[in-house]
């Protein structure tokens, strides 16, 4: 793996170091993160909920807020459909919420992933027209593309509301209220482009809170925008949209809602999670124990079952959904690592050359080949498309490397899709099993030319090199303020010189290691290495680490921890390392 390091220089880190009162550690990231601005550094560090935009700025919004204040004078019939996945979830639970609190009772409707497919499908309309055509239907993470469901819903005489932030392929809808920054070249640049579906929700709320508390109305002065957040901050992390802009305001503020939240749902699928109660939430709980739970459901049940459980005040509803939930994950996770090993395998056996990757097999279970995707790109660091069988087609999931938009690659292979849409760096793919072979042609044809011909090489960005004595206590409560971590933030990676190991690392489980180094004062800094139990450092050799910093929280007791990511023999030293070769340095 290349290490990849640009110096800045020490002298504007100390000056901007001093402007804003951090260290010199911090003022070099933040000017590494492109904030040469003190104004908007200092904004970045400490982002504040008074910083959001007014709501009306988003295309679209005036006239969605106006078509639901008809429907609470009214007293209407609504429909909520929302996707299946933590985004939609989170989305669904928290405009059903409000609105049941306006008095109304709206019949909320989750797709079922394996018989109606991704959004607004026509089956999934026809399960939701069952209890009565409404008179306003609202569309939540999904819709941008869907024409035809559209029109059918007009037909019917339905008016409809479409919050999404997925991207357009084609024309964005004529006929309903869209709200999707994407659609509208209008909103480029601003800070609330980004939003995933909860994040335009939270708009879609306020604004409609700031007319009806501007006419005095009682229920919009007791609903408090801010015990929301927790929903928000779920699905902005899990959804992977770049945590910049207002993203960064609601989920830095909302992860701390989330901490004390007083949402039975959220507490009881926290607890089996093996979060306790006033644990201090990161992101990485989020994508790695809350949000692969509720995902489950969706992916093996049915999501309803998450939105019920965000929405009840049932201590033992919540408690079993939680269990059923954390059930579900469990086979889950058992499906997907088989999943895996059969799609290493494949790629190693079949297309170990080609720069795009799409494996298809009959056996594979559609509700999780997205994470299956994530995995072989991660790991062969290529673009791949993972498809499972169903119904006669082959659908699944892709995801992307950095620097590759998988939307506009997708585009030039539209006429062998039957649906297909999402971010640049996620996919969902529907097609006929008849083209597969023409589409897994056409797909790494258009990978090799958006990349040049040149395949994206795997690199280790270094943000910044410490000593080992700066790695203490004081460090980490600095790095807290540019939490959270996330797209368009990345966690720093921290590079340390010519560090010796005076004892050989501890193995544990056959996959990992432990270790410790001792810094010239003699203080003792724990450390980690995950999955690189075959590659242990040298004793007594000096080696160059890559590392970021964590909190190990065992016990009530935080720990400082380094999670070793990578380490390459010293200038001069005479290590071996089968990863990273002699020449590959920082530059």
């Amino acid at each position: 793996m290349r290490w990849i390091h640009t110096p800045l220089s020490a002298a504007e880190a100390e000056d901007f170091s001093r402007r804003l009162s951090v260290s010199p550690v911090v003022a070099e990231l933040l000017l590494r993160a492109g904030l040469r601005d003190a104004a908007a550094a200092g904004r970045f560090l400490r982002p504040a909920l008074a910083e959001l935009q007014d709501p009306f700025l988003v295309p679209g919004l005036d006239r969605a807020v106006a078509r639901l204040r008809q429907a609470i004078a009214g007293r209407e019939a609504l429909v909520v459909l929302g996707d299946y996945d933590v985004d939609g979830v989170s989305s669904t639970a928290f405009l059903v919420s409000v609105l049941r609190r306006f008095g109304l009772d709206p019949r909320f409707v989750v797709p079922r992933r394996l018989e109606e497919g991704y959004g607004l499908s026509r089956s999934a309309i026809d399960r939701a027209l069952e209890g009565g055509r409404p008179q306003l239907f609202i569309a939540l993470d999904c819709g941008t593309n869907a024409h035809d469901e559209l029109a059918y819903l007009e037909a019917e005489g339905v008016d409809v509301i479409v919050i999404d932030h997925h991207r357009s392929k084609d024309k964005p809808l004529s006929g309903g209220i869209l709200v999707n920054p994407h659609a509208y070249e209008a909103a480029a640049g601003a800070p609330w482009r980004n939003l995933c579906t909860v994040g335009l929700v939270f708009k879609l709320v306020h604004g409609l809170l700031k007319q009806l508390r501007a006419e005095n109305h009682p229920v919009a002065f007791r609903i408090k925008l801010k015990d929301f957040l927790d929903l928000v901050a779920m699905g902005t992390v899990a959804d992977l949209v770049p945590l910049d802009g207002e993203n960064r305001i609601l989920s830095r503020h909302g992860l701390r809602i989330l901490q004390g939240t007083e949402r039975r749902g959220l507490r009881a699928l926290m607890e089996v999670s093996g979060l306790k109660p006033g644990q201090e939430i990161q992101p990485v709980d989020i994508s790695f124990r809350l949000g692969p739970r509720i995902n489950a459901s969706g992916r093996l049940a049915d999501a309803a079952l998450s939105v019920e459980l965000m929405l009840s005040d049932d201590g033992a509803f919540c408690g079993d959904a939680a269990r059923q939930l954390d059930g579900f994950n469990r086979e889950r996770q058992d499906i997907e690592r088989q999943i895996t090993e059969a799609a290493e395998r494949m790629v190693e056996e079949q297309f170990a050359d080609a720069p795009g990757i799409v494996l298809f097999s009959e056996d594979w279970h559609p509700g999780v080949v997205g994470i299956v995707a994530s995995r072989v790109t991660r790991k062969y660091h290529r673009p791949c498309i993972v498809l499972g069988h169903e119904n006669g087609n082959a659908k699944g999931s892709g995801r992307s490397v950095h620097g590759l938009n998988l939307v506009d690659t997708l585009a030039g292979c539209a006429d062998l899709l039957t649906n297909w849409g999402g971010h640049p760096m996620a996919v969902g793919v529907t097609l006929p099993r008849a083209n597969l072979d023409g589409f897994r042609a056409r797909f790494a044809e258009a990978v090799r030319v958006a990349q040049g011909g040149r395949p994206a090489e795997p690199g280790l960005e270094i943000s910044c090199w410490l000593a080992l004595e700066q790695v203490r206590d004081r460090l980490m409560e600095e790095l807290d303020l540019l939490h959270p971590f996330g797209q368009g933030n990345p966690e720093p990676v921290f590079g340390l010189r010519g560090v010796v190991f005076r004892q050989r690392p501890e193995v544990f489980k056959e996959l990992h290691f432990r270790f410790f180094l001792s810094d010239p004062s003699g203080r003792r800094v724990y450390g980690v290495a995950w999955k690189l139990a075959h590659r242990v450092p040298p004793v007594d050799v000096p080696v160059d680490l890559a590392v970021q910093l964590a909190w190990n929280i065992h016990n009530d007791r935080k720990l400082l921890q380094m999670e070793l990511l990578d380490w390459r023999p010293a200038e001069g030293s005479g290590a071996e390392t089968r990863s990273s070769p002699p020449e590959a340095g920082g530059r």
